[in-house]
Order: structure tokens, then C-alpha cells, then sequence
């Protein structure tokens, strides 16, 4: 039986026994539109689809903090070399179907790097994808100088960011656009495209949000803007006296982490639950689940959603997890899949993105 106690005395700093982001997860209204936006176009791979999950007890609304009467439709896409991106499609009584806009708090982004924006979107837009405002480039005098930015539309309920940098530096993997472990290259619609370069949320307190993630799961601060005036943030569709605060952090071995305030007036500060379009969450892969929900309730302040569950049926048989809701709004979860042994992995040749042979601090 695991001490506890004794494993957080032992990591004041970092989830104890934590490997990697295992997954991003966004609840989107149609999970069938959603899949053949991140398969059919960007070039993704749909993992496994898992039948409706419903209750008729209060199973739904204390482990996963919706209404008890809601059902869940779950699917796993692997986009790109490292990420895993899971996909809610919820039908719930309460549920929010009108998603949060970048200024509102718990929103959520994918930065994809391609070689070329121009040529990328082109490419998209024959795919119905439209950009929400003009290319931006980064002035001289911007940390980001160079970077050519865009956001899009029209991305199946997936909110999704373009960037691309100077010929001197690389946005995202330097590398072919891949679904493997081994790093062959996969087929895309988009030219150039070679990595989920970033996921971004919208937060309230970004002094607040940096601390929690650094103090509390073990990111590394990479970059801090300071408060941009309107205009220089790479959104030209937002109100023209928006000013912006970004922290760019490290988070964990593969992947890296983008948080915004917005000082908007009207910006929505009720944050989406997992059933709402728009909700998300974000899972961290670890050895022992229980020693890292007890240190993320007793050192981060995270309030834990029931009890460490393990499945004992269906595809996702051994799958060990437990969902929390962290102080800064964001819902988090500590999960071990025993990749290899799952029975989803006898009936496809596709594969999540395995935390196996990663560890939190490996550079």
C-alpha cells in the first residue's frame, strides 16, 4: 500500500510519480464532425470510440461534476507525434451550448506549427475552415518577433491556432507530421504541418494560474509577455482595447503550455463544465494515481471528484483514474493506462501516445 503521506512530504514540487501529458480533452457538439476534422483533415488518427456512458444513480455528477442525467460520448484521436486529444460530445439538461470565446475564462486553444501559415490556411480553407481574423505577423520589437499567427474557424467545435516562425526558428517539431511512435510520416490536408506546438487556456488570475502550475505540477516557466497593448497579441478580431498578459510554461517531457488573460470587460468568468461546449480538461499520466490525487488535494487544493476508479470492462479495461477540480478553475486528472495490455489495442493497429519511457523532468 502506498504511504501517502510520506510520497507528498517527498515532492513539495511536482505530481509525485508523474510521466507526461497523457491527453487534452474539449467537449464539442458533434463527436462525428469533430473526428473527421482532426482525422480526414489534419491527419490525426481515431484510436477508439467508447459506447455512451450514462447513470441512473449520481455517478456522473460526483465523478464527473455534470448533471447526473447526462450522457457522455467519448472518442481518443492521437494528433501528431505526441498528443493524445479526447473528444466529449454530452447531451445534458443544463448543459451550455453556446462555447467561451478566447477572453473568457476556460478557454481552450491547440497551437499547431506549420512551415508556412499562408499556405496552410489556404489549404484549409478548402475545407471549410476559415480564419477568425487576418494573419498577424510580430513586430521587431515583440519577444515573439517574426511569428506569424492565426486563429481559425469553423474547426468542428475544436478551437485551433496556426503559427509559424522565421526560417532561424522552429515552430513546433522539426520533424515530419507523424501518428507513430516511430515517427513515419502521416498523411494531412496541411501543407508543412509538424506538431501540436502549444495547448492555451484562458485564465482569470494569470499570477494565480502561473503559480499553481508551477508550484503545484511541476511546469517551467519559459517566457512571460507582460501586459501587451491591443493589437499585439495575435487576435486582431478581438475589441480593440483589449490588452493581454501571456506565460508560455514547459509541462512535463513533450509539451508546452500557454496561458492568456485578457482584461475584457464583458469576458465570461463562469468556466464551462465538462458537459458545456467548450469544456476541457487536462490529464497528466502517472504511476501511482492515489499519491497523486492525495498530493494534488493536500498540497494544490484540488478538490477531488469521488474516489480512484479502475475499469474492470470494455475496451479500456485496467484503466486506473480519478477527475479533480483545481483551484484555478481548470478540471485536472491523474490516470494510468497500462498501454500494451488494453483491450481497445486487439481489434486496431492505432495507438494513443503511451506515457511509457517518459518521465515529469526529462529534457
Amino acid at each position: 500500500m502506498t504511504d501517502t503521506n510520506s510520497t507528498i512530504r517527498r515532492h513539495r514540487r511536482g505530481i509525485p510519480t508523474a510521466r507526461r501529458v497523457d491527453h487534452v480533452a474539449i467537449t464539442v457538439p458533434s463527436l462525428d464532425e469533430a473526428i473527421r476534422m482532426l482525422t480526414d483533415v489534419l491527419g490525426g488518427e481515431l484510436v477508439y470510440r467508447l459506447p455512451p456512458l450514462s447513470r441512473d444513480d449520481d455517478y456522473m455528477a460526483e465523478r464527473l461534476d455534470v448533471h447526473p442525467r447526462a450522457t457522455a460520448t467519448i472518442a481518443m484521436v492521437r494528433l501528431g507525434l505526441f498528443t493524445n486529444i479526447e473528444l466529449f460530445e454530452y447531451t445534458a439538461p443544463d448543459q451550455l451550448r453556446t462555447p467561451p470565446r478566447p477572453v473568457d475564462a476556460g478557454y481552450q486553444r491547440l497551437g499547431l506549427g506549420v512551415d508556412d501559415v499562408d499556405r496552410a490556411l489556404a489549404a484549409l480553407e478548402q475545407h471549410g475552415v476559415r480564419p477568425a481574423g487576418p494573419v498577424w505577423t510580430a513586430p521587431p520589437d515583440h519577444p515573439d518577433a517574426g511569428t506569424r499567427l492565426v486563429r481559425l474557424h469553423g474547426c468542428a467545435g475544436v478551437n485551433l491556432e496556426l503559427g509559424s516562425a522565421p526560417a532561424d526558428r522552429h515552430f513546433g517539431a522539426a520533424v515530419a507530421w507523424s501518428n507513430r511512435d516511430d515517427g513515419l510520416p502521416a498523411a494531412t490536408a496541411v501543407p508543412g504541418l509538424r506538431s501540436v506546438d502549444h495547448v492555451g487556456y484562458t485564465v482569470d488570475d494569470l499570477d494565480v494560474a502561473v503559480a499553481f502550475f508551477v508550484d503545484v505540477i511541476g511546469a517551467e516557466p519559459l517566457s512571460r509577455t507582460g501586459a501587451r497593448e491591443p493589437g499585439e497579441h495575435g487576435l486582431p478580431e478581438l475589441p480593440a482595447r483589449v490588452r493581454t498578459d501571456r506565460a508560455t510554461l514547459r509541462l512535463g517531457p513533450t509539451d508546452k503550455l500557454e496561458l492568456w488573460r485578457f482584461a475584457a470587460g464583458d469576458a465570461r468568468r463562469r468556466r464551462p463544465r465538462n458537459s458545456d461546449i467548450g469544456g476541457c480538461h487536462l490529464a497528466i499520466a502517472v504511476d501511482d494515481v492515489d499519491a497523486a490525487a492525495a498530493y494534488l488535494t493536500a498540497v494544490g487544493g484540488c478538490t477531488q471528484l469521488g474516489a480512484p476508479e479502475t475499469l474492470h470492462s470494455g475496451p479500456l479495461t485496467g484503466d486506473r483514474w480519478v477527475y479533480l477540480r483545481s483551484p484555478i478553475g481548470l478540471y485536472l486528472e491523474v490516470v494510468n493506462m497500462p498501454d500494451g495490455a488494453l483491450p481497445y489495442e486487439q481489434t486496431t493497429s492505432a495507438r494513443r501516445r503511451s506515457a511509457a519511457g517518459f518521465h515529469w523532468w526529462d529534457r
